[in-house]
Protein backbone atom coordinates (compact mmCIF):
# COMPACT_ATOMS: atom_id res chain seq x y z
CA UNK A 1 0.00 0.00 0.00
CA UNK A 2 1.23 3.46 -0.95
CA UNK A 3 1.05 6.66 0.35
CA UNK A 4 1.35 10.03 -0.12
CA UNK A 5 2.68 13.31 1.77
CA UNK A 6 2.55 13.32 5.37
CA UNK A 7 0.44 15.64 7.00
CA UNK A 8 1.38 19.06 9.02
CA UNK A 9 -0.71 20.94 11.65
CA UNK A 10 -0.33 24.31 11.19
CA UNK A 11 1.99 26.39 13.25
CA UNK A 12 0.08 28.98 15.09
CA UNK A 13 -3.37 29.90 15.64
CA UNK A 14 -3.99 31.89 12.35
CA UNK A 15 -3.14 29.33 9.70
CA UNK A 16 -5.80 27.19 8.33
CA UNK A 17 -5.20 23.61 7.87
CA UNK A 18 -5.92 22.27 4.24
CA UNK A 19 -6.02 23.06 0.78
CA UNK A 20 -7.85 26.84 0.07
CA UNK A 21 -9.17 24.98 -3.29
CA UNK A 22 -10.63 21.95 -3.99
CA UNK A 23 -10.16 19.75 -7.09
CA UNK A 24 -12.26 16.88 -7.33
CA UNK A 25 -11.06 13.42 -7.66
CA UNK A 26 -11.76 11.25 -11.06
CA UNK A 27 -14.31 9.06 -9.87
CA UNK A 28 -14.11 5.23 -9.89
CA UNK A 29 -15.63 5.32 -13.33
CA UNK A 30 -13.74 7.74 -15.09
CA UNK A 31 -10.70 6.10 -13.88
CA UNK A 32 -12.11 2.62 -15.71
CA UNK A 33 -12.52 5.16 -18.69
CA UNK A 34 -8.77 5.96 -18.82
CA UNK A 35 -7.65 2.53 -18.26
CA UNK A 36 -9.62 1.44 -21.15
CA UNK A 37 -7.09 3.44 -23.51
CA UNK A 38 -10.37 4.69 -25.94
CA UNK A 39 -11.73 8.35 -26.62
CA UNK A 40 -13.61 9.55 -24.49
CA UNK A 41 -16.53 12.52 -25.81
CA UNK A 42 -17.70 15.27 -23.46
CA UNK A 43 -21.01 17.60 -24.53
CA UNK A 44 -24.24 17.46 -24.24
CA UNK A 45 -24.65 15.38 -27.79
CA UNK A 46 -23.72 14.07 -30.71
CA UNK A 47 -25.16 15.00 -34.09
CA UNK A 48 -24.72 11.16 -35.25
CA UNK A 49 -22.54 8.53 -33.91
CA UNK A 50 -21.26 7.49 -37.02
CA UNK A 51 -19.19 10.40 -37.04
CA UNK A 52 -17.49 9.73 -34.06
CA UNK A 53 -13.76 8.43 -34.62
CA UNK A 54 -13.11 5.59 -32.34
CA UNK A 55 -10.27 3.63 -31.18
CA UNK A 56 -9.11 0.46 -30.68
CA UNK A 57 -10.38 -1.20 -27.74
CA UNK A 58 -8.40 -4.33 -27.09
CA UNK A 59 -10.72 -5.35 -23.97
CA UNK A 60 -13.66 -5.22 -25.89
CA UNK A 61 -12.02 -6.91 -29.54
CA UNK A 62 -13.44 -3.92 -31.31
CA UNK A 63 -13.21 -0.48 -31.25
CA UNK A 64 -15.21 2.28 -29.29
CA UNK A 65 -15.57 5.46 -27.72
CA UNK A 66 -17.47 6.78 -24.39
CA UNK A 67 -19.53 8.95 -24.54
CA UNK A 68 -19.35 10.92 -20.87
CA UNK A 69 -22.42 13.12 -21.44
CA UNK A 70 -23.20 16.30 -19.27
CA UNK A 71 -25.49 15.57 -16.44
CA UNK A 72 -24.46 11.43 -16.56
CA UNK A 73 -21.80 11.41 -14.22
CA UNK A 74 -22.65 8.71 -11.27
CA UNK A 75 -25.64 7.82 -13.15
CA UNK A 76 -25.51 6.05 -16.70
CA UNK A 77 -22.67 4.95 -18.83
CA UNK A 78 -22.52 5.03 -22.51
CA UNK A 79 -20.63 3.74 -25.47
CA UNK A 80 -20.17 3.45 -29.07
CA UNK A 81 -18.57 0.19 -29.96
CA UNK A 82 -18.22 -1.13 -33.69
CA UNK A 83 -18.59 -5.12 -33.84
CA UNK A 84 -15.66 -6.11 -37.03
CA UNK A 85 -16.87 -7.77 -40.32
CA UNK A 86 -16.93 -11.54 -40.08
CA UNK A 87 -15.90 -10.86 -36.53
CA UNK A 88 -17.07 -11.01 -32.61
CA UNK A 89 -16.74 -9.00 -29.56
CA UNK A 90 -15.02 -10.68 -26.79
CA UNK A 91 -17.20 -12.52 -24.81
CA UNK A 92 -17.98 -10.80 -21.38
CA UNK A 93 -19.94 -10.44 -18.15
CA UNK A 94 -20.47 -7.70 -15.76
CA UNK A 95 -22.21 -6.97 -12.55
CA UNK A 96 -23.96 -3.89 -13.83
CA UNK A 97 -27.62 -3.81 -16.57
CA UNK A 98 -26.32 -3.05 -20.07
CA UNK A 99 -28.84 -2.71 -22.95
CA UNK A 100 -27.87 -2.09 -26.69
CA UNK A 101 -29.41 -0.27 -30.10
CA UNK A 102 -28.68 -1.12 -32.94
CA UNK A 103 -27.00 1.86 -34.96
CA UNK A 104 -25.81 -0.53 -38.17
CA UNK A 105 -25.03 -3.68 -38.92
CA UNK A 106 -26.45 -7.46 -38.62
CA UNK A 107 -25.25 -9.72 -36.19
CA UNK A 108 -26.33 -12.46 -33.86
CA UNK A 109 -25.94 -11.96 -29.40
CA UNK A 110 -24.79 -15.28 -27.83
CA UNK A 111 -25.56 -15.40 -24.32
CA UNK A 112 -25.14 -18.22 -21.50
CA UNK A 113 -24.48 -18.71 -18.18
CA UNK A 114 -20.98 -19.63 -16.17
CA UNK A 115 -20.84 -23.70 -16.27
CA UNK A 116 -23.67 -24.20 -18.52
CA UNK A 117 -23.54 -26.01 -22.11
CA UNK A 118 -26.47 -23.92 -23.40
CA UNK A 119 -26.42 -20.51 -25.31
CA UNK A 120 -29.11 -19.08 -26.47
CA UNK A 121 -28.67 -16.74 -29.51
CA UNK A 122 -31.18 -14.29 -30.99
CA UNK A 123 -30.19 -11.98 -34.73
CA UNK A 124 -30.29 -8.16 -34.41
CA UNK A 125 -30.42 -5.34 -37.62
CA UNK A 126 -30.40 -1.40 -37.64
CA UNK A 127 -32.93 -0.52 -35.25
CA UNK A 128 -33.08 -3.60 -32.89
CA UNK A 129 -32.96 -3.14 -28.65
CA UNK A 130 -32.11 -5.37 -26.49
CA UNK A 131 -30.07 -6.51 -23.29
CA UNK A 132 -28.03 -8.49 -21.62
CA UNK A 133 -28.72 -10.26 -18.63
CA UNK A 134 -27.14 -9.16 -15.18
CA UNK A 135 -23.69 -11.34 -15.30
CA UNK A 136 -24.24 -13.65 -17.95
CA UNK A 137 -22.00 -14.25 -20.77
CA UNK A 138 -22.66 -12.39 -23.93
CA UNK A 139 -21.56 -11.91 -26.96
CA UNK A 140 -21.87 -9.87 -30.29
CA UNK A 141 -21.00 -11.59 -33.62
CA UNK A 142 -20.72 -9.83 -37.08
CA UNK A 143 -21.16 -12.13 -40.17
CA UNK A 144 -21.39 -9.72 -42.42
CA UNK A 145 -18.88 -8.52 -44.67
CA UNK A 146 -19.54 -4.65 -43.08
CA UNK A 147 -18.69 -3.85 -39.65
CA UNK A 148 -21.40 -2.82 -37.57
CA UNK A 149 -22.39 -0.10 -34.95
CA UNK A 150 -23.73 -0.04 -31.53
CA UNK A 151 -25.15 2.31 -29.07
CA UNK A 152 -24.73 1.14 -25.52
CA UNK A 153 -26.03 2.37 -21.97
CA UNK A 154 -25.57 0.91 -18.79
CA UNK A 155 -25.78 1.84 -15.00
CA UNK A 156 -21.93 1.12 -14.40
CA UNK A 157 -20.94 4.16 -12.75
CA UNK A 158 -22.97 3.58 -9.86
CA UNK A 159 -21.33 0.33 -9.38
CA UNK A 160 -18.00 0.74 -10.31
CA UNK A 161 -17.93 4.11 -7.96
CA UNK A 162 -19.84 1.60 -4.90
CA UNK A 163 -17.57 -1.29 -5.03
CA UNK A 164 -14.62 0.25 -6.82
CA UNK A 165 -13.32 -3.80 -7.77
CA UNK A 166 -12.74 -4.72 -11.41
CA UNK A 167 -12.13 -8.23 -10.08
CA UNK A 168 -15.55 -7.78 -8.41
CA UNK A 169 -17.73 -6.56 -11.53
CA UNK A 170 -15.90 -8.24 -14.27
CA UNK A 171 -15.24 -11.43 -12.73
CA UNK A 172 -17.70 -12.54 -10.32
CA UNK A 173 -19.38 -16.34 -10.41
CA UNK A 174 -22.88 -15.41 -8.82
CA UNK A 175 -25.85 -16.11 -11.22
CA UNK A 176 -29.43 -13.69 -10.91
CA UNK A 177 -31.20 -16.85 -11.76
CA UNK A 178 -34.25 -15.27 -10.90
CA UNK A 179 -33.78 -12.80 -13.41
CA UNK A 180 -32.13 -15.06 -15.94
CA UNK A 181 -32.10 -18.66 -16.12
CA UNK A 182 -31.99 -19.38 -20.09
CA UNK A 183 -36.10 -19.31 -20.07
CA UNK A 184 -37.29 -19.86 -23.50
CA UNK A 185 -39.42 -17.26 -23.68
CA UNK A 186 -36.68 -14.72 -22.39
CA UNK A 187 -35.91 -13.27 -25.88
CA UNK A 188 -39.10 -14.04 -27.72
CA UNK A 189 -40.51 -10.74 -29.27
CA UNK A 190 -43.92 -9.51 -27.95
CA UNK A 191 -46.69 -7.49 -29.68
CA UNK A 192 -48.99 -7.16 -26.64
CA UNK A 193 -49.57 -3.76 -25.14
CA UNK A 194 -50.41 -3.83 -21.70
CA UNK A 195 -51.24 -0.08 -19.15
CA UNK A 196 -47.70 1.05 -17.22
CA UNK A 197 -49.15 0.72 -13.94
CA UNK A 198 -47.92 3.62 -12.30
CA UNK A 199 -48.56 6.30 -15.64
CA UNK A 200 -51.25 4.27 -17.07
CA UNK A 201 -49.86 4.77 -20.81
CA UNK A 202 -48.48 2.00 -23.34
CA UNK A 203 -46.17 -0.64 -21.98
CA UNK A 204 -44.65 -3.42 -23.60
CA UNK A 205 -42.60 -5.60 -22.27
CA UNK A 206 -40.08 -7.92 -23.99
CA UNK A 207 -36.13 -8.25 -23.72
CA UNK A 208 -35.90 -7.71 -27.65
CA UNK A 209 -37.02 -5.58 -29.57
CA UNK A 210 -36.72 -6.15 -32.94
CA UNK A 211 -37.22 -2.67 -34.95
CA UNK A 212 -37.85 0.12 -32.70
CA UNK A 213 -37.31 2.39 -35.75
CA UNK A 214 -40.69 1.08 -37.95
CA UNK A 215 -42.58 -0.39 -34.82
CA UNK A 216 -46.10 1.06 -34.61
CA UNK A 217 -46.76 3.42 -31.91
CA UNK A 218 -49.98 4.22 -30.15
CA UNK A 219 -51.42 7.60 -29.92
CA UNK A 220 -50.34 9.04 -26.72
CA UNK A 221 -50.96 13.16 -26.79
CA UNK A 222 -49.21 14.01 -23.86
CA UNK A 223 -46.22 15.89 -25.03
CA UNK A 224 -47.69 17.15 -28.22
CA UNK A 225 -51.01 16.59 -30.44
CA UNK A 226 -50.72 13.42 -32.35
CA UNK A 227 -47.33 12.55 -30.33
CA UNK A 228 -47.30 8.57 -30.14
CA UNK A 229 -45.06 6.55 -27.51
CA UNK A 230 -44.69 3.49 -25.72
CA UNK A 231 -42.91 2.41 -22.79
CA UNK A 232 -40.59 -0.66 -23.51
CA UNK A 233 -40.29 -2.99 -20.45
CA UNK A 234 -37.41 -5.79 -19.38
CA UNK A 235 -38.65 -9.02 -18.12
CA UNK A 236 -36.80 -9.30 -14.29
CA UNK A 237 -37.04 -6.04 -13.68
CA UNK A 238 -39.45 -4.33 -11.09
CA UNK A 239 -40.20 -1.00 -12.79
CA UNK A 240 -43.50 -0.43 -11.19
CA UNK A 241 -42.48 3.52 -10.71
CA UNK A 242 -38.95 3.45 -12.59
CA UNK A 243 -38.53 4.53 -15.77
CA UNK A 244 -37.72 2.05 -18.04
CA UNK A 245 -36.86 5.02 -21.23
CA UNK A 246 -39.53 5.40 -23.87
CA UNK A 247 -40.03 5.25 -27.21
CA UNK A 248 -41.55 8.62 -29.09
CA UNK A 249 -42.94 10.06 -32.26
CA UNK A 250 -43.74 14.12 -33.24
CA UNK A 251 -45.81 14.37 -36.66
CA UNK A 252 -44.17 16.48 -39.21
CA UNK A 253 -44.73 20.16 -37.98
CA UNK A 254 -44.84 19.45 -34.57
CA UNK A 255 -42.68 19.57 -31.30
CA UNK A 256 -42.64 19.18 -28.10
CA UNK A 257 -43.96 21.44 -24.96
CA UNK A 258 -40.89 22.25 -22.55
CA UNK A 259 -40.39 19.78 -19.71
CA UNK A 260 -37.74 19.13 -16.68
CA UNK A 261 -37.08 16.54 -14.87
CA UNK A 262 -33.96 15.27 -13.18
CA UNK A 263 -30.69 14.24 -15.67
CA UNK A 264 -29.60 11.15 -16.60
CA UNK A 265 -31.99 10.95 -19.58
CA UNK A 266 -30.40 10.75 -22.73
CA UNK A 267 -32.47 10.78 -26.05
CA UNK A 268 -31.17 9.02 -29.33
CA UNK A 269 -33.00 9.73 -32.58
CA UNK A 270 -34.35 7.04 -34.67
CA UNK A 271 -35.94 8.49 -37.46
CA UNK A 272 -35.84 12.24 -38.98
CA UNK A 273 -33.73 14.86 -37.71
CA UNK A 274 -34.23 17.42 -35.14
CA UNK A 275 -32.78 19.54 -32.69
CA UNK A 276 -33.12 20.05 -28.67
CA UNK A 277 -33.13 23.17 -26.52
CA UNK A 278 -31.98 22.80 -22.70
CA UNK A 279 -31.59 25.36 -20.40
CA UNK A 280 -31.60 25.80 -16.55
CA UNK A 281 -34.68 25.72 -14.57
CA UNK A 282 -33.96 28.87 -12.75
CA UNK A 283 -33.90 30.82 -15.97
CA UNK A 284 -37.31 30.36 -16.08
CA UNK A 285 -39.55 29.26 -19.01
CA UNK A 286 -38.80 32.02 -21.27
CA UNK A 287 -35.01 32.84 -21.62
CA UNK A 288 -35.18 34.70 -24.62
CA UNK A 289 -37.60 37.31 -23.08
CA UNK A 290 -35.95 37.33 -19.92
CA UNK A 291 -32.18 38.29 -22.13
CA UNK A 292 -31.06 35.00 -20.85
CA UNK A 293 -30.87 33.74 -24.54
CA UNK A 294 -27.14 32.57 -23.79
CA UNK A 295 -27.78 30.23 -21.47
CA UNK A 296 -30.00 28.59 -23.50
CA UNK A 297 -27.95 24.86 -25.44
CA UNK A 298 -28.80 23.29 -28.65
CA UNK A 299 -28.34 20.02 -30.01
CA UNK A 300 -29.00 19.13 -33.66
CA UNK A 301 -28.93 15.74 -34.48
CA UNK A 302 -29.89 12.85 -37.18
CA UNK A 303 -31.14 9.91 -37.38
CA UNK A 304 -28.30 8.31 -34.90
CA UNK A 305 -27.55 11.40 -33.09
CA UNK A 306 -28.27 12.40 -29.47
CA UNK A 307 -28.72 14.34 -26.96
CA UNK A 308 -28.31 14.93 -22.67
CA UNK A 309 -31.82 15.93 -21.71
CA UNK A 310 -31.01 17.82 -18.74
CA UNK A 311 -27.54 18.08 -18.96
CA UNK A 312 -26.98 20.49 -16.05
CA UNK A 313 -26.55 18.12 -13.27
CA UNK A 314 -30.00 18.71 -12.11
CA UNK A 315 -33.65 19.82 -13.23
CA UNK A 316 -33.30 21.38 -16.50
CA UNK A 317 -35.59 22.29 -18.87
CA UNK A 318 -35.47 20.76 -22.34
CA UNK A 319 -37.87 21.09 -25.33
CA UNK A 320 -37.06 18.41 -29.11
CA UNK A 321 -38.48 19.50 -32.51
CA UNK A 322 -38.48 17.74 -35.74
CA UNK A 323 -37.14 19.44 -38.80
CA UNK A 324 -36.94 16.84 -41.29
CA UNK A 325 -39.48 14.94 -44.16
CA UNK A 326 -40.17 12.35 -41.87
CA UNK A 327 -41.70 12.35 -38.33
CA UNK A 328 -39.31 12.71 -35.67
CA UNK A 329 -39.04 9.34 -33.86
CA UNK A 330 -36.74 8.85 -30.29
CA UNK A 331 -35.71 6.72 -27.73
CA UNK A 332 -35.42 7.73 -23.94
CA UNK A 333 -32.59 5.03 -23.91
CA UNK A 334 -32.45 3.82 -20.68
CA UNK A 335 -29.26 2.34 -18.90
CA UNK A 336 -30.97 0.39 -16.03
CA UNK A 337 -32.06 1.03 -12.52
CA UNK A 338 -30.58 3.63 -10.15
CA UNK A 339 -30.80 4.55 -6.91
CA UNK A 340 -33.46 6.38 -6.94
CA UNK A 341 -36.80 5.23 -6.87
CA UNK A 342 -40.26 6.74 -8.06
CA UNK A 343 -41.58 8.73 -10.72
CA UNK A 344 -39.14 11.51 -10.36
CA UNK A 345 -37.77 10.88 -7.39
CA UNK A 346 -41.45 11.76 -6.06
CA UNK A 347 -41.58 10.40 -2.36
CA UNK A 348 -45.60 11.34 -2.41
CA UNK A 349 -47.49 8.44 -2.03
CA UNK A 350 -49.67 9.83 -5.16
CA UNK A 351 -48.66 12.95 -7.80
CA UNK A 352 -49.34 14.74 -10.27
CA UNK A 353 -48.82 13.85 -14.25
CA UNK A 354 -46.11 15.90 -15.05
CA UNK A 355 -46.48 15.81 -18.69
CA UNK A 356 -50.34 16.96 -18.23
CA UNK A 357 -50.33 19.83 -15.56
CA UNK A 358 -48.18 23.56 -16.21
CA UNK A 359 -45.97 24.03 -14.22
CA UNK A 360 -47.90 26.98 -12.15
CA UNK A 361 -50.11 23.92 -11.53
CA UNK A 362 -47.85 22.13 -9.46
CA UNK A 363 -46.50 19.83 -12.52
CA UNK A 364 -43.40 19.90 -14.96
CA UNK A 365 -44.51 21.55 -18.34
CA UNK A 366 -44.66 24.80 -20.12
CA UNK A 367 -47.85 24.90 -21.75
CA UNK A 368 -47.63 26.28 -25.49
CA UNK A 369 -49.43 29.08 -24.10
CA UNK A 370 -46.70 29.52 -21.57
CA UNK A 371 -43.46 29.43 -23.58
CA UNK A 372 -41.13 31.70 -25.28
CA UNK A 373 -42.57 33.58 -28.31
CA UNK A 374 -38.99 33.41 -29.72
CA UNK A 375 -39.56 29.21 -29.90
CA UNK A 376 -42.26 29.16 -31.88
CA UNK A 377 -41.39 31.74 -34.05
CA UNK A 378 -38.00 30.45 -35.17
CA UNK A 379 -39.39 26.69 -35.43
CA UNK A 380 -41.66 28.55 -37.88
CA UNK A 381 -39.61 30.27 -40.02
CA UNK A 382 -37.02 27.04 -40.22
CA UNK A 383 -39.93 24.99 -41.57
CA UNK A 384 -40.67 27.58 -44.18
CA UNK A 385 -37.04 28.25 -45.49
CA UNK A 386 -36.91 24.43 -46.15
CA UNK A 387 -40.84 24.24 -47.33
CA UNK A 388 -41.71 22.32 -44.54
CA UNK A 389 -45.69 22.18 -43.57
CA UNK A 390 -45.84 24.15 -40.58
CA UNK A 391 -48.28 22.14 -38.29
CA UNK A 392 -49.04 24.23 -34.80
CA UNK A 393 -52.52 25.83 -35.61
CA UNK A 394 -52.92 29.34 -33.58
CA UNK A 395 -55.34 27.40 -30.97
CA UNK A 396 -52.40 25.73 -29.47
CA UNK A 397 -51.24 29.02 -28.31
CA UNK A 398 -54.78 30.25 -26.66
CA UNK A 399 -54.66 30.05 -23.00
CA UNK A 400 -57.70 27.53 -22.08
Amino acid sequence: MTTGPLFQAPSGDDAPAGHHHYKRPDSPYERFMAEEGIPVHHGIGVRDTRELELGAWPRMGGRGIFLQLEGLQGVKGMYVVEVPARGALNPERHMYDEFFLVIEGRGTTEVWQEGSDRRQAFEWQPGALFMAPLNAWHRLVNATSSPALVLVANNAPPIMNIYQSRRFIFDNPHQFTERYNAQDEYFKTVDKLEIDPVRGRAWLRANIYADIVNCELPLDNQRAPGYRRIQPGFWGYQQDGAAGGFIAQYPIGRYSKGHFHRSGAVVVCLQGKGYTYTWPREIGPQPWSNGKAHLVRRQDYVAGGLVAAAPGGGEWFHQHFGVGTEPLRVINFWGGPVPAWGVNDEQESEIKAGNLFSIYEGGRTIMYPEEDPYIRNEYRDLLASDRMPHQMPDALYQPK
